[in-house]
């Protein structure tokens, strides 16, 4: 896939604090993009850069291959923060506004709304909205003129699990639709489950980005349980392929390798080091768990 968004040692600092700190990465054309991190990591100051809000103080982007400029920012759908509109309007008379101050047709107001799924609220009050109808409204405003990009800072944030569960999938529709979605949040279930690409900032450093695939796949998880939760702990921080061996509970143990081993070896090891198995299982890893590890430590692992 091309790149629709590359990013080149980006820079930016409020005084003496570094917010984004010489960033590198690419979006591919058609993914759905998660820049992920916790409160403070630079998400949001990452994002009003990439949209010439701010200025970097290093480094550079480019939008579909080319600096970025007016005519570039016009081929992009943002939403940045709380839904904005006029609360005594309805739905479709503030999309109409919406699509005078774009300069698109108002013939796609509809279609918008429909895509959306607020074709039968068209006429109600945006003041009558939940929260969830809200935010889907500005999607539907992002949506508008056809943007080949839809920019969305923590789009679920302050929702309750209907309204999130009506924003991942309008997200997933647009992915599936062909747009490229770049979306930063704090919630690592959400991005796991909508996105196809991640990037993973700590403190204004990147510490993984790439096909959330890859980025999962970066160590193994064996779960293993035996009569000596301690000892086997022990024997397990000696073998070699171990990167770290933790208690998720006080009869299980989570074991993260550094390279593939066949979990027979492990069992065979064990073994021969005098412990006894009586659980051992490969584990899918979650984003979660590569998230803590990757926040837990500041090494970069970029590839």
């Amino acid at each position: 896939m091309a790149a629709i968004l590359s990013v080149q040692q980006l820079t930016r600092s409020y005084g003496a604090l570094r917010a984004i700190d010489q960033l590198t990465f690419e979006v591919p054309e058609g993914s759905v993009y998660g820049i992920l991190g916790p409160n403070g990591s630079g998400k949001t100051t990452l994002l009003a850069t990439l949209l010439d809000v701010l200025k970097p103080d290093e480094g550079h982007f480019l939008w579909f291959g080319n600096p970025a400029d007016a005519a570039a920012r016009r081929h992009l759908g943002i939403l940045l923060e709380t839904p904005n509109f006029y609360p005594y309007l309805s739905a479709a008379d503030n999309l109409l506004l919406c699509a005078r101050i774009k300069g698109c047709p108002v013939s796609e107001v509809d279609r918008a709304l429909e895509a959306v799924g607020l074709t039968e609220r068209r006429s109600s009050a945006f003041r009558s909205f939940s929260l969830g109808m809200k935010q889907r409204l500005a999607l539907a405003s992002a949506m508008l003129g056809g943007p080949r990009v839809i920019v969305l800072d923590e789009p679920t944030n302050g929702l309750d699990p209907v309204g999130i569960a009506d924003i991942r999938n309008l997200i997933q529709d647009m992915g599936r639709a062909g747009r490229t979605v770049i979306m930063a949040s704090h919630l690592l279930d959400e991005v796991e489950r909508v996105c196809t690409h991640v990037a993973i900032l700590k403190k204004g450093k990147l510490l993984a980005s790439g096909p959330v695939s890859e980025v999962l796949a970066r160590q193994e998880i064996l779960e293993l349980a035996g009569p000596d939760l301690e000892k086997l702990k022990g024997v397990l921080e000696m073998h070699p392929a171990v990167q770290s061996a933790r208690e998720v509970d006080r009869s299980l143990l989570q074991v993260v390798l550094k390279e593939p081993v066949e979990a027979g070896h492990i069992n065979q090891y064990c073994f021969e080091q005098g412990v006894v198995l009586n659980h051992l299982t490969r584990k899918n890893k979650s984003l979660e768990l590569t998230f803590l590890e990757l926040t837990r430590t500041e090494t970069s692992l970029n590839p």
